[in-house]
């Protein structure tokens, strides 16, 4: 009869609306919580077809909650460069264990980006995640694969250990005085011999100045550039030699720590010369354990020192680019070097850019990039199915993810420092909670309605 289904869409109210009761307290609840995506209540009609000319019967009213996962949060500044947001779409990749033993570990999917280093040394969330990430090569290049999670791998901070890198390129801008009386010692000049040369001091320069590079290990040395003005025209007189001497082996035409020796010609407007500067650009040290015979002009660091090979660009200048040596009538002066390279420097800690690259920082000034954070995307990241702890799986509702780098193919961007709050809004759960508790009591008074006409139906008999 209709006031049983009265009885039965009253109590189907109460269902519902507890239902909405229990949405809006984990919203409220989680107003504060990092990466919480509000669920909301939708109410659907459960209607009975029927004839026209049939009695109406209550079906009542059935509830769907849904997370709004689609809908981003507000970012706002984190208190760790490891508090990381996703501005725009997509998630991180997280897992349970730092590492998969097989295909089918489970993979889960968050915008909590409240990330810190374990004890040993794993970036894991607030709920105990490892955040995984596309490892760099030795040659800093990433393999990315959109669809393949055993690429990535759980990043880890404490591998990183010290690190030192040697030079590999030095500029240097001077000025030789054009006005330079031309020494009487340069008319025996040799650099080939001790004698007459400026690296051994029996020939004292008209200028000097010593710069710092650094080796394989990190490795301070010191490479000096002397230079004699010649008595032809525009033309200079050049020796780089090591200091000390002792640091290199050197081949035939080389002496007492010289590495190159040449020309430095200028034009008549004061720029270098490139045709006729005949000074070496390239200073090619060959490895400490070098077992060969040097040939002409050859050198390599001192064996026993244990150094690795390296290659130096010396930059003196070109037409193209500004800076390098030249020749004015003032007086000589080394305005400035620019070295590459750095002393073995200790792990000090980490950035993230928008790009999700993760570099390690060492406090002797290397940055070194570690890793690169993916973005997971979605077709329908409302289908995902939510786990604890701020997680979400996929189902056939989602579809498959997509992993690409931040800020590619429709993913959002990595932020730094930065964390995203839960997209509650809690005027709108306030409003959303006294419109349920109005709810929750009319449909009670369904039931107390329909309960009172039976009771007045069955003493109809007596």
């Amino acid at each position: 009869m209709s006031i049983n289904s009265a009885l039965w869409a009253g109590a189907s109210g109460l269902l519902a609306n507890s239902s909405a009761l229990a949405a809006i307290s984990d919203n409220i609840a989680n107003v504060n919580t990092v990466g919480y995506k509000r669920a909301a209540t939708t109410f659907s009609p459960l209607y009975e077809s029927r004839g026209a000319a049939s009695r109406y019967a209550a079906g009542g009213v059935s509830s769907i909650n849904r997370l709004e996962i689609s809908r981003g949060g507000l970012l706002t500044p984190g208190s760790s460069a490891t508090d990381l947001a996703i501005s725009g779409d997509g998630f991180f990749v997280v897992r349970n264990a730092s590492q998969t033993t097989s295909t089918t570990d489970p993979v889960y999917f968050s915008r909590a980006g409240r990330f810190e280093a374990d004890a040993n040394g794993f970036l894991r969330n607030d709920a105990g995640l490892f955040l995984y990430g596309w490892p760099v090569a030795a040659d800093g290049s990433i393999t990315r694969n959109p669809s393949d999670l055993n690429s990535l791998e759980a990043i880890n901070l404490s591998a990183i250990g010290g690190a030192a890198e040697p030079t590999s390129n030095v500029a240097v801008n001077a000025n030789l005085q054009a006005s330079q009386t031309v020494s009487a010692d340069e008319a025996t000049y040799v650099a080939g011999t001790s004698a007459t040369n400026m690296a051994s001091g029996a020939i004292t320069p008209d200028f000097q100045r010593s710069i710092q590079v650094y080796d394989s290990q990190g490795g301070a040395r010191t490479i000096t550039l002397s230079v004699l003005k010649s008595s032809t025209a525009n033309q200079w007189h050049a020796e780089l030699h090591v200091e000390p001497a002792t640091d290199v082996t050197t081949g035939s035409g080389l002496v007492d720590g010289q590495i190159a020796t040449g020309i430095i010609a200028f034009d008549a407007n004061g720029d270098l010369d490139l045709t006729n500067t005949t000074l070496p650009t390239t200073l090619d040290f060959l490895a400490s354990n070098n077992s060969g015979a040097l040939g002409a002009t050859q050198f390599q660091w001192a064996s026993g020192e244990g150094i690795a090979a390296q290659s130096i660009d010396l930059f003196l200048g070109s037409a193209t680019q500004p800076g390098g040596l030249t020749q004015y009538d003032s007086p000589s002066v080394l305005l400035s070097t620019q070295v590459d390279g750095a002393v073995f420097g200790d792990f000090s800690g980490v950035e993230v850019d928008g790009e999700g690259v993760v570099f390690a920082k060492f406090d002797n000034g290397i940055v070194r990039r570690i890793y690169q954070i993916p973005v997971a995307t979605f077709v329908n990241p409302n289908g995902l199915a939510a786990e604890s702890g701020g997680t979400y799986s996929i189902t056939p509702d989602s579809g498959t993810f997509t992993l690409n780098a931040p800020g590619n193919g429709g993913s959002g961007a990595i932020a730094s420092s930065t964390l995203e709050n839960s997209n509650v809004d809690l005027a709108t759960e306030f409003t959303s909670l006294i419109t349920t508790q109005r709810a929750y009591s009319a449909s009670s008074k369904i039931i107390t309605t329909a309960d009172e006409m039976m009771d007045e139906a069955i003493r109809m008999k007596r």
